[in-house]
């Protein structure tokens, strides 16, 4: 007997030698609170009872689901458990929010002592039920370089939620350092190999949960990273020396515990260099339960064993005898006892054997009440069943979700800076998601930014789908690959299947290909020659978030600037990772993001667009908003017509009326201002020549383009053509298309004469002008840009502004005569002109005067949906920048959107409207002096705002069916729109 005392004291003073280090651990703060509530409480329990309370049992509120044995977790079998014995805590494992709060209030109805309820949320509620939040994985948030607020923001949220669902104790953080790339248990779940950034990471998480209000339980003690085998099928065995857990293993939990953890989880290990005895998993074990973590570390804080029915314990200790065996070795709470009679039975057999005392049962159930005292259920209320899922679901939670995945993408190849994606009128981009058998997430985030042709292939694609695809992809001179990995387990290689890393190696071979890798970073080990891509992005996990951001990274709208948290190999090592910028282009978002509530923003522009719908000012709109450059707002409403079936989409073209005179016109003017070729103070017979004897040739454009030239307003050019009886003037219409009556007016029924413009532009030359000087609104200046953007630039109108602008923009959706590119279907119908063209307007411009121009003219006939006609106006927001390039000096978006003549009352900058000097409702209310835009009169607005970096684009077709109806002027809906984003800012003043 005194060898053996020998023995173990010197086992005691190695382990004291090898763990010195050590600081003494931080209480937690639920010691020693609530002394009243606890004493009396604990003098209604009997031992039983107390041995009880160390219970912690499994339930489910969905059995069909359960992936544990129903017989013992089903609510009837559980309710008997809290009846009888009067356990005291419950599990939960797989159900759904509502049955789970339904089920906590029973089962605390039932109980003696209010029961702790707990649950694996690691990741979020959603790890175990659905119609919750999921939160990145930690080994996601491992590659987030700093922005450690942004995990505590992480787990102040979860645990906000997790206590609205009646919830006390989050089994988490995970600080397990996970240097084993074949760890079949652990991997994702770790935050990386690096321990101190594990430290760091786990104390964020950690204490945002307990801040709130949440116990939290760090797992695995004393660590579980470099293992090979997964603990819920058998006994992993940890072959490292004490000195070596010591300073890695250990560290994590060190941290934990000086920052006042309040809880800690023991893991199935077989541990030799800390506890000799053969197959005894560390749970069970005193030197590593009571000597190291309570004695040498000087953790206060409750010590849960992990699940008691996984194979790393029961293989070697049967049921019952192995939780006695737990709280012999110094734990204070048994997780998922399979037979709690048993348990208790052997529990006390200790007792009675010496191996335990009552004292210390006694003990430690003073300390569960002591938690349960902190955690609220001294003053239990049942959970409230009222918007129980909107309150589970925060909006808050969605822009934490964005900003921890945006900050975790991580670059690992960027050949020649290949990202982001610059110069997109130079490329033919195809986009190719493996691995999924529709379109993607991230294939529709990619459509945002420039016309991206799609196609999927399917995990277990046949040798003939392969084919056909490499076939289709020859006529691309870039391909954006996904790589979409249904697993996260190595035990199915990742998701990556046989047929997904065949394609993958040959798109790669192409030299053509960006990989972005949705899916655990170790099956980058499994792929063939992924270091081959152009560029390659790894983004952790298969989830909308990654799949969003990733093709906003690709096109530059965001920055990247994660670092591998791991060593996939020795082409991959830990922090590997290159930094990319963002440049300029739209970031898509939710209001959050911007300072915005969008329950608040939705609720109150669905009630304007549907004011709108129900009024009948338009069978339908598209609204998008912007701040900041990051689009916060894009919903679609209503219907193409009021009788039709067809439901507005995003991506619908409008007729954009006169926003063509500042999404065109002037924007080409701006251009060749820059270029020095336009001089705003130059006169009409400067660049028109046939102006030279006209009543017109002095007029300055400045004057001119701000309809402040005595122009008339408009000419019904149309009427000119038109013989007194109704009839048709020669050479001007004909029924049937000829040569001499190529160009179609409307559909198949009416073409004008082939040299009609120059009709048009003699009438406009030779109308006279307007007696008085002052303000005038007029579209005949702008019918001659085209010709005088010709003559100066050498370029077509159209091709000026696809070559140089729109294409650049990706903003390809903007085209006159969209019809040549778009089927009917996807363009929105306007009026049905019952006095001029006597047809439906489908696709045709719905202005008489640009039809008559062939639908294209400088002041009508541009189409587009609203996402183009944004970027268009963010370059102008943005000083004249996009997507990396300066497209337009910023001295020619100050001369053009200023007042031009504000000493005269005139609200015109240079082609740009702006607010009144006194409120009108020509602009937004709260629209700053520095903002701009123009109304398009199908029912069109664009605004912007430099004073709040705002963006607004309207679209509507309130002409349909015929422009009699003004309901949305008159209404406000456009104005009012912006103007509910106006005062939220304000009240965030």
């Amino acid at each position: 007997m005194k060898n053996k005392i020998v023995i173990l004291c010197l086992s005691l003073l190695s382990l004291c030698v090898h763990f010195s280090n050590a600081q003494i651990s931080t209480p937690p703060s639920f010691l020693h609170k609530n002394k009243q509530w606890v004493d009396s409480v604990f003098a209604t329990l009997t031992p039983d009872e107390r041995i009880a309370q160390l219970i912690m049992v499994a339930a489910v509120s969905d059995v069909k689901r359960a992936v544990i044995d129903p017989k013992t977790s089903n609510p009837a079998a559980v309710e008997k458990l809290i009846r009888e014995n009067k356990v005291g805590g419950v599990v939960f494992f797989q159900g759904g929010p509502v049955p789970q709060a339904k089920l906590t209030n029973h089962f605390q109805s039932v109980s003696k002592v209010p029961l702790l309820i707990a649950m694996d949320a690691e990741f979020g509620l959603a790890m175990r039920i659905d119609s919750t939040v999921r939160y990145p994985y930690q080994m996601t948030l491992g590659a987030i370089q700093g922005n450690n607020e942004l995990i505590y923001e992480m787990g102040a949220q979860l645990a906000r939620q997790a206590r609205r669902l009646g919830m006390h104790i989050n089994f988490a953080p995970v600080a397990d350092v996970n240097n084993n790339p074949d760890n079949p248990v652990i991997s994702f779940r770790s935050f990386g190999e690096n321990k101190y950034k594990v430290a760091d990471k786990a104390v964020a998480y950690m204490k945002g949960m307990q801040d709130n209000g949440l116990l939290t339980s760090a797992k695995h003690f004393p660590g579980h990273g470099d293992t090979g085998t997964d603990s819920h099928f058998d006994l992993p065995v940890i072959a490292h020396d004490a000195k070596r857990i010591d300073s890695l293993e250990l560290y994590p939990f060190r941290a934990l515990m000086n920052n006042g953890l309040s809880g800690m989880m023991i893991a199935h290990l077989s541990i030799p260099a800390l506890d000799k005895t053969p197959n005894l998993p560390s749970t069970l074990s005193k030197p590593i339960v009571t000597d190291l973590l309570r004695s040498q570390l000087g953790f206060e804080g409750l010590i849960y064993s992990d699940a008691m029915n996984m194979k790393g314990v029961t293989k070697y200790f049967p049921n019952g005898k192995a939780d006695a065996m737990g709280l012999e070795a110094g734990m204070d709470i048994l997780e998922f006892t399979e037979d709690v009679n048993k348990s208790i039975a052997e529990i006390k057999k200790s007792i009675a054997e010496g191996k335990i005392t009552q004292a210390e049962i006694d003990f430690r159930c003073r300390k569960v009440l002591e938690a349960k005292a902190w955690a609220g259920l001294n003053r239990y209320k049942p959970v409230d069943l009222n918007n129980l899922y909107e309150d589970l679901n925060p909006k808050e939670a969605e822009l934490t979700n964005r900003l921890l995945t945006e900050k975790a993408l991580t670059v690992l190849k960027n050949d020649n800076n290949l990202l982001p994606l610059r110069e997109l009128d130079t490329l033919k981009i195809a986009s190719v998601s493996l691995g999924a058998d529709t379109v993607t997430v991230f294939q529709k985030t990619l459509q945002l930014y420039t016309s991206v042709d799609h196609y999927f292939i399917p995990a277990k694609a046949t040798d003939s789908q392969i084919a056909e695809l490499k076939a289709k992809l020859n006529q691309y001179n870039l391909l954006l690959v996904g790589v979409h990995l249904g697993s996260i387990s190595p035990r199915s290689s990742y998701g990556l299947t046989e047929p997904m890393n065949a394609i993958l190696e040959s798109l790669i071979a192409t030299n053509k290909a960006v990989v972005s890798v949705f899916g655990n970073p170790y099956a980058l080990n499994k792929m063939k020659k992924p270091e081959g891509a152009k560029a390659l992005i790894m983004a952790y996990q298969l989830t909308p978030y990654t799949q969003d951001l990733s093709a906003q990274l690709i096109f530059g709208a965001i920055p990247a600037s994660g670092k591998l948290p791991v060593t996939v190999n020795k082409l991959f090592p830990y922090n590997s990772g290159m930094d990319t910028p963002a440049i300029g282009r739209l970031k898509y978002t939710v209001p959050e993001e911007v300072g915005l509530d969008s329950r608040i923003v939705t609720f109150k522009i669905d009630s304007i667009a549907n004011v709108a719908i129900t009024q009948k000012a338009t069978p339908g709109c598209v609204v998008q908003l912007a701040k900041d450059g990051k689009v916060f707002f894009r919903k679609a409403y209503g219907k193409h017509t009021y009788e039709g079936p067809q439901t507005v989409k995003l991506t619908d073209l409008y007729d954009l009326a006169s926003v063509t005179k500042i999404t065109a016109s002037t924007l080409a003017l701006m251009s060749l201002w820059d270029q020095k070729k336009f001089d705003l103070d130059a006169t009409m017979k400067d660049y028109l020549p046939d102006f030279r004897n006209s009543n017109k040739a002095d007029l300055h454009w400045r004057r001119v383009l701000t309809h402040s030239a005595r122009l008339k307003a408009f000419i019904v050019l149309w009427k000119e053509a038109q013989n007194p009886d109704g009839s048709w003037k020669k050479k001007t219409f004909s029924t049937k298309m000829s040569k001499k009556y190529p160009t179609s007016v409307v559909g198949d029924s009416l073409f004008i004469f082939k040299d009609y413009d120059k009709t048009i532009f003699k009438s406009i030359r030779d109308s006279p002008l307007n007696e008085k000087e002052g303000y005038v609104y007029s579209d005949l200046s702008f019918i001659l840009y085209p010709q005088i953007v010709k003559s100066l630039s050498g370029e077509n109108f159209e091709d000026y502004l696809k070559n140089h602008y729109y294409h650049k923009l990706g903003a390809n959706s903007l085209t006159f005569n969209p019809k040549r590119f778009y089927k009917l279907e996807e363009i929105v119908p306007t009026e049905r002109d019952t006095f001029f063209r006597m047809a439906q307007l489908h696709g045709q411009v719905h202005d008489e005067a640009a039809a008559m121009l062939g639908g294209l003219s400088g002041h009508a006939g541009l189409f587009g949906d609203a996402n183009d006609v944004m970027k268009v106006w963010q370059m102008y927001l943005q000083n004249g920048y996009y997507g990396g390039q300066q497209l337009l000096s910023k001295d020619a978006l100050i001369e053009f959107t200023r007042y031009q003549y504000p000493e005269e009352g005139s609200r015109r900058g240079i082609g740009f409207d702006k607010p009144t000097f006194k409120y009108s409702g020509n602009a937004p209310r709260y629209a700053s002096p520095s903002s701009f835009g123009h109304t398009g009169y199908t029912g069109i607005m664009t605004w912007a705002d430099p004073a709040w970096k705002l963006n607004y684009v309207f679209l509507s077709n309130r002409v349909y069916p015929t422009r009699e109806n003004s309901r949305i002027s008159t209404l406000n809906i456009r104005t009012s729109i912006m103007d509910v984003i106006y005062q939220e800012l304000l009240k965030k003043q």
